[in-house]
């Protein structure tokens, strides 16, 4: 089986999960941090992905969700990297973030920043947030760091506008997953997932499971990449 080095998820559905159960919707997101997350990255690191990328938190759901649902992921945000950095230390999984923090609580700016320090040496796999992320923002603050640096740069370059990314320094995506059904990207990595392989899945991110990621993996392996070739 051909192993992708990098896989980003966009973890749709979890409110839709909750519904369906009868369930408060956040007990959707309270589920997908404590048991569907910690499931695929065990998943991940074991059949040899080196990074996992995990849509968090979007600009826009920032922005539009309520401020109790917005409370209520961050605090999930905060259990998550409070009982798992640990973890990741003791695993050998190094912690990244992509996205405006600057915008967020300073407690979790403060927690976010902890974690990444206490696991920058660490080598096996490495997990990237999307925190407050969103594409075009972040093409846009990249530019602004471009302009602001008062460079000499006539001409701006793919290579050159690389290194302002958040992503400056990780690979593209081989492969996008989103769960819950729909069909398209909603902004999620625009500039680094042109020749990054889509892959849909019905399912709500809660239901999906370890398999669900090797099934997205098998698919992965049957496809050509040409890369315009």
């Amino acid at each position: 089986m051909i192993i992708p080095t990098h896989i980003a998820i966009i973890p749709d559905g979890n409110r839709r999960w909750a519904r369906k159960k009868g369930l408060p919707t956040l007990q959707g997101h309270k589920y997908a941090a404590e048991k569907t997350l910690p499931d695929l990255l065990e998943k991940a690191s074991n059949i040899g992905i080196k990074y996992f990328t995990f849509w968090a938190l979007s600009t826009e759901n920032l922005k539009k969700r309520t401020k109790n649902e917005v409370q209520a992921l961050l605090s999930l945000m905060k259990y998550f990297l409070k009982n798992k950095v640990n973890e990741f230390k003791k695993k050998d999984i190094k912690l990244m973030t992509i996205g405006d923090l600057k915008k967020l609580p300073q407690d979790i700016q403060s927690l976010i920043s902890k974690s990444i320090k206490e696991t920058e040496k660490n080598r096996k796999m490495t997990v990237i947030f999307g925190i407050n992320y969103g594409g075009r923002d972040e093409v846009i603050r990249a530019i602004n760091k471009v302009k602001s640096q008062k460079s000499k740069v006539k001409r701006l370059t793919e290579e050159q506008l690389n290194k302002y990314l958040d992503t400056a320094g990780i690979p593209d995506p081989d492969m996008i997953i989103r769960t819950g059904g729909e069909k398209r990207l909603s902004g999620f990595l625009p500039w680094q997932s042109v020749y990054s392989e889509l892959y849909f899945s019905e399912l709500f991110f809660p239901d999906f499971k370890a398999r669900e990621l090797e099934k997205a993996v098998e698919d992965y392996s049957f496809r050509q990449r040409r890369f315009g070739k």
